[in-house]
């Protein structure tokens, strides 16, 4: 396994390599989720099925991913950062690439299932690295780059899909994302750098024992869960509900020009490159407030107006504070973490990923009340407010190197 944690002696000290390296994973990693989406009436008329089981082709790689990532974070202090966020690409290629050959629903569920397994090798386990390998002034920046491929994620996965099943029919759209993984694997093997040695008695019983506990009891992590947990719910949740109502009377837009509003959401999420410079600047918990303020406030603004273009530029706007507040709180989360950053960011990467799939079910529980518009959005302004109540009492640890 040697050849998988070597590097080259002159990328550890280009970290802007390092981070263009976690970048471009992240975005491609995260997209197998979203690609689905623009998929599902697909594969409910090829195998003759509703469009409820169709879903599960979503569903399923949810539910594995969601698991995987209390997994992988604390097993990569056993086997490396690198090692495991390698391996995992490499299987994640292999299950892209099966899911792609099938020709049954039930296969495609199957594949799925190992497609998200694999895929949580990198989410938590690449933030955690992030965090131990640049230095502390560089941390938040590459926190920041790795959580903007996240974030473009959910727009790319469904780009490539639709794009790709228009031309070469939906099993195209998988047998290309496993070429791209493939790549991604040999230039993260051959050109990350290995993250420091892990403390040796991270792989005894009760010392994992008792990293759960130490994280399970810290007040300030759950604050930061707290905050997490309703991040993602309201960025999928508003854009379920964005959907819905520009997709209704009067407006009556299509998927394609729903799917154009969305990307202009990706002028947001390039935000995720200035938090480094504004948490050296104010600090990270200023900055996850701030964030955390800006985004209520554009959804409060998107209650009030009726135009597709005020739409259009407030969503960007809460777009802009989801991004810039991430990076700051997976920094803080790390921070408080202390010697058990790992398990506290897998927690934190599972506790997220479980708001995101409560999104779309609270939007459209919200939508069929049969209120008025502004309803939704109100609704995910008063539960980030929640959030940032959690924010308040958070305490940031002493700065270490």
């Amino acid at each position: 396994m040697s050849n998988l944690t070597a590097a080259p002696p002159w990328v550890h000290s280009h970290y802007r390599v390092t981070g263009t390296l976690l970048f471009v994973p992240a975005l491609f990693v995260l997209s197998a989720l979203y690609v689905t989406v623009p998929l599902i009436p697909v594969f409910a008329e090829e195998f003759h099925i509703s469009l409820e089981q169709a879903a599960w082709s979503g569903s399923a790689f949810s539910l594995f991913f969601a698991l995987g990532c209390l997994v992988y974070g604390p097993l990569s202090n056993r086997l490396g950062r690198k090692r495991v966020i390698v391996l995992g690409l490499a299987a994640l290629s292999l299950a892209t690439l099966g899911t792609g050959l099938i020709s049954s629903f039930k296969a495609l569920i199957a594949f799925r299932c190992i497609q998200g397994a694999a895929a949580a090798t990198f989410s938590p386990v690449a933030l955690t690295y992030a965090g131990e390998v640049f230095p502390p002034h560089k941390r938040i920046s590459a926190i920041g780059m790795i959580s903007a491929g996240f974030l473009m994620a959910g727009i790319l996965g469904q780009v490539w899909a639709s794009y790709l099943q228009e031309r070469l029919g939906w099993h195209a759209v998988f047998t290309l994302l496993s070429a791209v993984y493939g790549l991604t694997f040999l230039a993260l093997a051959l050109f990350l750098p290995s993250s420091p040695a892990v403390r040796k008695n991270a792989s005894v019983p009760g010392s994992r024992r008792a990293e759960w506990r130490n994280v399970l009891a810290n007040r300030h992590l759950w604050l930061c869960y707290g905050v997490a947990v309703m991040l993602l719910l309201c960025f999928v949740g508003m854009y379920t509900a964005l959907g819905s109502i520009l997709q209704g009377r009067p407006y009556e837009l299509s998927n394609m020009e729903m799917l154009g509003i969305r990307s202009f959401g990706m002028i947001g999420m390039l935000c995720c490159f200035v938090s480094g410079p504004l948490c050296a600047r104010w600090g990270s918990l200023t900055v996850l407030r701030g964030g955390l303020l800006l985004s209520i406030a554009s959804l409060f603004l998107m209650s009030l107006v009726r135009s597709i273009y005020s739409y259009s530029a407030l969503s960007v706007v809460f777009v802009a504070g989801i991004a810039v507040l991430v990076p700051s709180l997976i920094s803080l989360v790390g921070d408080i973490g202390g010697k058990q950053r790992a398990v506290a960011t897998s927690l934190y990467t599972f506790i997220l990923f479980v708001g995101a799939s409560l999104g779309p079910i609270v939007s459209v529980r919200v939508l069929s009340i049969g209120q008025p518009d502004a309803l939704p959005f109100l609704a995910f302004a008063g539960l980030l407010a929640v959030g940032l109540i959690h924010s308040l009492f958070i305490k940031h640890p002493p700065r270490t190197p």
